[in-house]
């Protein structure tokens, strides 16, 4: 027996003594094989600790951990997964090595304020959180030597719990740190990784916790230390939390502090990728650093700006991070060191009037510092660049530094395991090694009878995941019987099911479909042909008027009128989001167009063959095809009022004549063979360009690379197999 090192277990049998390593190293959450490592351990306890195989480890006894290493079947899957974890750590044969075998001990730094990786480490609040935790994920897959930088967020973000009266009510739940995936980060001497941040007058220490995803490693900062101050741990306990003096020093203690978290860890990245402008005070703390070693302001920025990558994912205004300078000079007063003659430089690089005057601003501040930016879509790097404008001035448009690369998902995280099957089946292994895009052009050998039966068994075990959902908060909460009746357990398996979920607020109009009541109900309650709709989402916790937007789509579940063939699934996360994506028909998003950045959760649900009904915002404006989902265009018009409902027309439109049909209409074997041509071409479409496989090779061959070759290593100029 060896000792395991996870608090509330005392050993394991020496056959399985790496379980414990395997359970902290969310690879595994990822890689089918290893998954099946701990459903064969005990599917019971899989299922009802939301697939927390650390929890798992904690909760069995140790007579099933003795029954498991003589289980021949258990010890080949055991035996399987470690196999494939050790070279993932190693990144041999990777993409990355074949590329940059020239650069061993160096680096990419990716900072974010959020990162989704599971369910069990609810550090994240959407798509922001989606996408870091999808890059890091692809990363180790390549083999990029990538390091992620957040926050550990012991309250996480909130849980959401909506009342009788449809009202989001807002609870957070403090980690319970023996069932997280973490462990201490350790610095090259074998002590705890903490250092000290400044904040105004004061000194606040950080704690640094490690968290392993195959090759790639997330470092999360936490202030939680007896050491400092009560408002000083609470810093770091919540996402997005507190007010606008909360925040800065969020985002100093992420940027200065990140920094240094990964100097006393002996990291000396190439790269430094900020996913954000919350990250933006990276820059100062690195600026710092090189006029300590007697460069002048002028030559640390141009060497910050050739080694900095910049991200920006939204064009809502509220959605970049502003200051009032005095807050910041005052919360920075500790942080200057040797950049303290150079204050003003450094804050005019920040400095940006929106339109209700000059503030620092985190986005300007990138901008101004990053040598490569990008959006996350064609369309929104032309409004990217219309935005921002004045930080450029003189240039033409088409001259700004803004790039457009487009998000991907992770097609290991998001693929439904049956329908990876079916893929293994028709497509041949290249379709997991994404190295032939032309295999996906093999879905159409897969027959419509095996491919219309895992679309149906989809979307019964999402309407499985409902109603035991509302079960249990029946026999949890004792909540009402509307309450569970909102939740969807009256809806038809058997239904054309239209899934929207994401967050609640303003520009994705979420009562778009309810403009015409009358008009709606008669395509729910259609005595053939019923239509049905599953909600889910949040409101950020200080928006009043998505919180109402959502409260008015939950009182619609509890209206007659619909037929209980609407539903509002609450509390909505990662767990959530895959029986979801997997599980609708239909993907349904209608946001006031150009706001939606990118958007991926449609790209998720087309890639399960659930296909995109949209607004031609964001990437459905390169991912619509004619055949592979429907473009919502309800034309141009001079107000929002005539624009909202002239899109509803166009919603209505498509679903009585093309989306119902195609459904419903059956052959004489009853399947819907237009509509299964659809779902193939949804397929199609997404699997080989909207992938992260696609989108971090682009990341290092056009923003990382120019910043390696700077560093004086040989980097490729013509770009590989991905």
């Amino acid at each position: 027996m060896t000792t395991l090192g996870l608090d509330g277990i005392d050993s394991l049998p020496a056959r399985i003594e790496r379980l414990g390593e395997l359970a902290l190293d969310l690879w595994w959450s990822w890689n089918p094989h290893a998954r099946n490592v701990f459903r064969r351990l005990d599917y019971t306890l899989w299922r009802s600790t939301d697939h927390n195989p650390v929890r798992m480890l904690r909760l069995l006894p140790p007579a099933a951990l003795e029954k498991a290493s003589r289980d021949p079947i258990f010890l080949d899957l055991y035996d399987h997964a470690l196999a494939g974890l050790d070279p993932t750590r190693t990144a041999t044969g990777t993409w990355w090595s074949e590329r940059m075998p020239a650069m061993p001990g160096r680096s990419i730094a990716y900072f974010s304020a959020e990162f989704a990786i599971h369910q069990s480490l609810p550090i994240y609040a959407g798509g922001l959180g989606v996408l870091a935790g999808d890059i890091c994920k692809e990363g180790s897959d390549l083999g990029l030597p990538l390091l992620g930088v957040g926050f550990m967020y012991p309250q996480g973000y909130f849980h959401q719990h909506v009342s009788a009266d449809g009202w989001q009510q807002e609870g957070y739940e403090q980690l319970n740190w023996a069932d997280a995936p973490v462990t201490p980060a350790v610095t090259p001497g074998g002590r705890p990784c903490v250092v000290t941040v400044p904040l105004g007058s004061r000194t606040v220490k950080v704690s640094v916790w490690r968290v392993r995803l195959g090759r790639t490693k997330l470092y999360l900062l936490d202030t939680g230390l007896e050491e400092n101050a009560p408002w000083d741990r609470e810093l770091s306990a919540r996402l997005y939390g507190g007010d606008t003096e909360t925040r800065i020093q969020q985002e100093i203690i992420l940027g200065v502090g990140g920094v240094r978290a990964l100097r006393a860890l002996g990291s000396d990245p190439v790269v430094w990728h900020l996913n954000e402008g919350h990250a933006a005070f990276v820059v100062l703390q690195r600026m710092r650093e090189l006029t300590e070693q007697g460069q002048s302001f002028e030559t640390a920025l141009a060497e910050v700006r050739r080694t900095t990558v910049f991200t920006t994912h939204t064009p809502v205004p509220a959605g970049h991070d502003t200051f009032p300078f005095r807050l910041v000079e005052a919360h920075l007063a500790g942080c200057w060191g040797t950049l303290r003659g150079h204050r003003e430089a450094f804050l005019a690089l920040g400095n940006y009037d929106n339109g209700s005057g000059p503030h620092f601003n985190m986005t300007a501040l990138a901008l101004r510092t990053a040598g490569q930016v990008n959006a996350v879509s064609q369309l929104h790097a032309g409004v990217t660049r219309q935005m921002w404008a004045p930080i450029w001035p003189g240039l033409k448009d088409d001259r700004h530094p803004v790039r457009a690369l487009t998000n991907g998902i992770h097609i290991g995280t998001w693929v439904a395991s049956r329908l990876a099957q079916l893929f293994d089946q028709y497509l041949g292994a290249n379709w997991r090694d994404q190295r032939d895009d032309g295999v996906w052009d093999r879905v159409r050998e897969i027959p419509d009878t095996e491919l219309w039966g895992v679309r149906q068994e989809l979307r019964r075990y999402l309407f499985d995941f409902i109603r035991e959902r509302a079960r249990q908060r029946w026999t949890n909460e004792r909540v009402g019987g509307g309450q569970v009746l909102a939740a969807g357990t009256l809806l038809d398996p058997n239904a054309l099911t239209i899934g929207f979920a994401r967050r609640f607020t303003e520009y994705k109009r979420p009562e778009l479909i309810f403009t015409d009541p009358e008009r709606l109900a008669r395509l729910l309650t259609a005595a053939k042909r019923p239509v049905q709709l599953v909600f889910a989402g949040k409101a950020h916790p200080a928006d009043d008027p998505g919180k109402h937007h959502l409260q008015h789509v939950y009182q619609r579940a509890l209206d007659g009128a619909f037929g209980g063939r609407v539903a509002f699934v609450d509390d909505y996360d990662l767990h959530v989001a895959h029986f979801l994506v997997q599980g609708c028909d239909v993907w349904l998003n209608n946001p006031r167009k150009p706001l939606e950045a990118s958007g991926t959760s449609g790209m998720k649900a087309a890639l399960n063959g659930v296909p995109h009904l949209s607004i031609g915002d964001g990437w459905w404006a390169e991912g619509y095809a004619g055949d592979n989902g429907w473009l919502i265009d309800g034309g141009e018009h001079p107000d929002r009022a005539s624009t909202d409902a002239a899109d509803a027309d166009a919603l209505y439109t498509l679903l009585e004549r093309k989306v119902v049909p195609a459904f419903y209409d059956r052959d004489d074997a009853d399947l819907p063979r237009r509509w299964l041509a659809i779902v193939r071409q949804a397929i199609r479409a997404v699997a080989p360009r909207f992938t992260t496989r696609r989108m971090v090779t682009e990341y290092v061959e056009q923003m990382y690379a120019p910043a390696i070759r700077g560093s004086g290593y040989e980097y490729p100029q013509e770009t590989g197999e991905t």
